[in-house]
């Protein structure tokens, strides 16, 4: 009976690549004749803790389904996080509307410094170390979309090397 228990245990991790982490979860209430009908919304971040994450915005009359969709929107947009030693590889900032997102790359067991939308982010990207500052507004869907803005702008060693015309050893010495 064990055996069958732990295979099943087994199973779901495989199964489950991806951490998901819920950022934001809304309830929206609309008056009808019979009194009110509740409506969610779901902000979600997916990453697989290897350099990718992507968020997803689900809308449902259902917690639980609400979540399921916005995981499943999530998983349909990753994008590529550059890591260099548990840290990113450069000081960037990101800007949606209003809301302006600074990340500094950080040294060895400073840990994630951050708050909410760009906390859940980094840890789902895999990113062990790293410092950022939320200036503006602090509505969490924008400041999410701030950091993407931010991961979008940043660039690998490979990548800088290959715009130079260098190869990754003589840009590190």
């Amino acid at each position: 009976m064990e055996h069958t228990r732990d295979r099943d245990r087994n199973f779901q991790e495989k199964d489950k690549e991806f951490i998901e982490k819920l950022v934001k979860l809304n309830r929206t209430a609309k008056v009808v004749k019979g009194g009110r009908r509740f409506s969610f919304s779901a902000l979600t971040v997916i990453g697989d803790r290897k350099g990718k994450v992507g968020y997803g915005f689900g809308k449902a009359n259902d917690v639980s389904e609400a979540i399921r969709k916005s995981v499943e929107k999530a998983k349909r947009n990753l994008v590529a996080l550059p890591i260099k030693n548990g840290t990113i590889p450069h000081e960037i900032q990101g800007v949606f509307k209003a809301s302006k997102v600074l990340l500094k790359p950080a040294c060895s067991g400073t840990g994630i410094i951050a708050g909410g939308p760009v906390r859940a982010i980094m840890e789902a990207g895999g990113v062990t170390d790293v410092l950022s500052k939320s200036i503006g507004a602090s509505s969490q869907y924008n400041v999410l979309k701030a950091t993407f803005a931010c991961i979008s702008k940043m660039m690998d060693a490979k990548t800088i090397a290959k715009n130079r015309g260098k190869s990754l050893k003589e840009l590190w010495g």
